[in-house]
């Protein structure tokens, strides 16, 4: 058997308020009655706002970023497929109808599993697949992330069971479980763990088995698998979700940081958990505490929108930055330990919960004139045989808009070129990728994205799985050409 942790700290900070592993089914109940009791006279309770200069809201935004992000991303999912401890399957590709996160992808099939570990672990239940391309990727509120399986490790040949918990989850403490291949300490109590499988659309009945495979896939309480009941849940509130993550910035940040602490495990010896937890403290949100808004600290919540604002606009202007974006490439969507403030920040911005450079990179393509893609113009992207991205497994590109990272509208459903979306390379071996409001004559419908003739502006982004990191150093991403 093999045993995991996202990152596992002998000394890890338990945190105790949410789902303790003495918690009842009146916790929360306690937890009101004692935040009552523990309100102040009102004349020592906090009524001004509190003075923060520019540099501790900046300080504050950009430690809270993943956070926030992720926060938004995963309980929006789970509220989507009906609430926690469930799971969604593909049977085809996403469509723009997908708003629950930026930049998508339209090249893979997913199974979300949200789950819920305060009171009970959850077991992933997982058949060999058909596939040259399955990833398990793993992350909660804090945007590490995790990828604790893949075919590029060898994994996916044969039927597996996973089990996942954390310092919190009741009644469990990572002992072995017959029949369970591998235990998952998480740092989250609520998190998503995403299969990412290539579904081979080139191939109908390749496709067709694979989905088949991933309709097998189950999950279920460790109470389950044993034969009894899975424990009760839903008594936990949560705070709202932000329509954007502005949104939360300005409408209830310290409430859903107070929530995010009292349900992660932070460790004592990472400097990024300890920094996020000391720029809180004086505002009173620490891990342990329940939030009552009639004594929680007063913030100037406009300062921190346009912060967050600011930062936002700053890192979607980068996109196109080849050497900002190559400079961060090895450290976004790592372990805890494995990245850094300004990867975690950035990706938490451009595009939350994707999976390393091992698993993948994302070039973004910039124009041949350095000027802002826009949907007013058509372009042309090109690449011989010779300049293919370097993909151990596959490659595609996708189009969004560059504001919301979603994809453009179309009547054909057309949002990306590859082996799964479609595509056709020339005699040559190399192919000629068409951004245009018409189909230009000859050109392969498989290789026409379209766009509406509006003021749009556009980010056309690679993928590319399993890449050769060695050819990656000198391999360049290919220029959108304008056509007149």
């Amino acid at each position: 058997m093999k045993k995991i942790g996202l990152f596992f700290v002998c000394f890890a900070m338990v945190v105790l308020l949410g789902c303790t592993k003495e918690e009842t089914a009146d916790t929360h109940k306690k937890e009101e009655t004692a935040a009552k009791q523990e309100v102040p006279p009102v004349e020592t309770r906090v009524q001004d706002t509190m003075k923060l200069s520019d540099e501790q809201i900046e300080n504050i935004v950009r430690r809270s970023y993943q956070y926030v992000a992720m926060y938004n991303v995963n309980n929006k999912f789970a509220f989507k497929q009906g609430g926690w401890n469930t799971m969604d399957a593909d049977t085809k590709l996403k469509d723009h109808t997908m708003r629950e996160i930026a930049r998508p992808n339209n090249d893979t099939l997913y199974i979300a599993c949200m789950l819920d570990l305060c009171k009970d672990p959850v077991i992933l239940e997982m058949p060999a697949f058909d596939s040259k391309y399955v990833s398990l990727m793993v992350t909660g509120y804090d945007h590490y992330v995790n990828i604790p399986m893949a075919t590029r490790l060898g994994d996916f040949k044969k039927p597996e069971k996973m089990l996942f918990y954390t310092a919190r989850t009741q009644g469990y403490n990572g002992e072995p479980v017959e029949g369970v291949d591998r235990i998952f300490e998480a740092t989250g109590d609520f998190i998503s763990a995403v299969l990412r499988i290539m579904p081979h659309g080139n191939d109908p009945e390749r496709f067709k088995r694979i989905v088949e495979e991933m309709q097998s896939v189950k999950i279920s309480t460790l109470s389950e698998y044993r034969g009894g009941k899975a424990s009760p849940i839903g008594d936990i509130e949560f705070p709202p979700v932000g329509k954007t993550d502005a949104d939360v910035f300005e409408n209830n940040l310290l409430e859903v940081m107070q929530f995010v602490f009292n349900h992660t495990t932070f460790d004592p010896e990472n400097e990024m958990d300890q920094a996020v937890l000391a720029a809180y403290e004086p505002m009173g949100v620490e891990p342990g505490k329940a939030y009552d808004p009639s004594r929680a600290s007063k913030i100037d919540a406009k300062r921190f929108r346009e912060t967050a604002e600011r930062i936002q606009r700053k890192w979607l202007a980068s996109l196109t930055d080849a050497q900002t974006m190559t400079k961060i490439q090895s450290r976004i969507f790592q372990p805890k330990g494995k990245t850094d403030l300004e990867a975690t920040k950035a990706v938490s911005i451009i595009g939350p919960i994707g999976i390393p450079q091992e698993e993948a990179v994302y070039p973004q393509v910039a124009t041949a004139d350095g000027k802002q893609m826009n949907a007013m113009h058509d372009y042309v992207i090109r690449m011989t045989k010779d300049e293919l991205p370097p993909a151990g497994a596959f490659w595609s590109l996708t189009l969004y808009d560059l504001e919301n990272g979603f994809f453009i509208p179309n009547d054909r459903k057309k949002y990306s070129v590859g082996e799964n979306a479609g595509m056709k390379l020339n005699d040559d071996g190399g192919i000629e990728i068409f951004i245009a409001a018409e189909k230009p004559g000859g050109v392969p419908e498989e290789n026409w994205l379209p766009i509406p003739r509006e003021n749009l502006n556009l980010s056309p982004q690679l993928r590319v799985y399993v890449p050769d990191l060695e050819k990656f150093k000198t391999w360049k991403p290919p220029k959108a050409e304008m056509v007149k």
